[in-house]
């Protein structure tokens, strides 16, 4: 609960608006589809990198229903070779483990070292939809408190054309 609980406590400060509900531990996409609820949110796939160098992390955001293969996103992002980040990374970089992967890490950078991207589609989008740090709850918020949470965090991000 403390990585939820941190996210909530974070956002509560900033006086940021968001609605969440709980279920059980959905690590991937294809389990957390099943716990959705109708709420008119874009549920976002979050995909975490590194660079070739190792020394620059990079968070991906899309819509969940697509998919997007690392070669592509090179070429798209133009940052060079990219991998995943292992989970050694993660944990410095996003304070997270594998499955539990959103922009609400980002809270847990403080160098703001992590460069966020985020599919322009999104930006059409009422509501989103995330894991709160914690992939047993769900937070939905709209797309104007997300920007305000992104504008707070202080990370540098960016929206782009992905697909």
């Amino acid at each position: 609960m403390d990585r939820r609980d941190n996210v909530f406590r974070w956002l509560d400060e900033q006086g940021i608006t968001y609605t969440w509900y709980e279920h059980p531990e959905a690590p991937t996409i294809e389990i957390a589809r099943q716990y959705w609820r109708n709420d008119g949110s874009k549920h976002c796939k979050n995909l975490f990198f590194r660079n070739h160098k190792g020394n620059r992390h990079y968070l991906v955001v899309f819509d969940s229903e697509q998919s997007m293969a690392i070669h592509d996103l090179e070429h798209i992002l133009h940052q060079g070779k990219l991998s995943f980040a292992s989970p050694e990374r993660m944990l410095k970089w996003l304070g997270l483990s594998p499955g539990s992967v959103s922009p609400f890490g980002l809270i847990n950078d403080p160098e703001n070292h992590v460069h966020l991207f985020l599919d322009e589609t999104l930006r059409l989008q009422p509501a989103l939809s995330f894991h709160p740090n914690d992939n047993r709850f769900t937070v939905v918020i709209s797309r104007e408190e997300f920007e305000h949470y992104l504008t707070k965090v202080g990370n540098t991000y960016e929206y782009i054309k992905l697909y």
